[in-house]
């Protein structure tokens, strides 16, 4: 249950929040938050973080269905909420970004992800412009190495 809560939740912001920002946002125009420290900068990025590998737009949905189907197999035996967690927000991360693959311009496979949160500059100079589905990526990978860590395992038992 977790876990599904935790695909649902992600890809869900990470739609609605797509949405506003392709309609609201000016890709010449960043908006300024927080003093300067958080900026939203629309950008589509046909690569990987900080654009790279950007010539290989064809592989980033299929490295996102492998990562699906292995999170499938994995979570048959899940019965651990924490990694319930962990799995469905990296899980919903790479769900989020494969819709933008699949569906968004210039072609099926082709697409560009729609990224929009840049740190401490407009232009992504200081750090990749990023979206929620990235952060969800990341934080779901960051509470797997952490429960990795503490002996805990994905059937709720501990190792330590």
């Amino acid at each position: 249950m977790a876990m599904a809560i935790a695909v649902v939740g992600a890809v869900g912001l990470d739609l609605l929040t797509k949405q506003l920002a392709t309609r609201f946002l000016d890709p010449d125009e960043p908006v300024k938050l927080l003093g300067g420290a958080v900026y939203l900068s629309l950008t589509r990025n046909p690569g990987a973080a900080f654009s790279l590998f950007r010539d290989f737009t064809f592989i980033f949905p299929m490295i996102a269905i492998v990562v699906i189907i292995w999170i499938g197999w994995m979570a048959r035996t899940l019965r651990s909420v924490p990694w319930g967690i962990a799995l469905g927000l990296v899980l919903g991360g790479a769900m989020g970004n494969l819709i933008d693959r699949i569906f968004r311009a210039p072609g099926v496979f082709h697409g560009h992800v729609v990224d929009f949160f840049s740190l401490f500059d407009p232009h992504g100079q200081v750090f990749a412009i990023f979206n929620v589905a990235d952060m969800a990526l990341t934080f779901g990978v960051i509470l797997a190495v952490l429960l990795e860590l503490l002996g805990r395992q994905r059937d709720g038992t501990r190792l330590r």
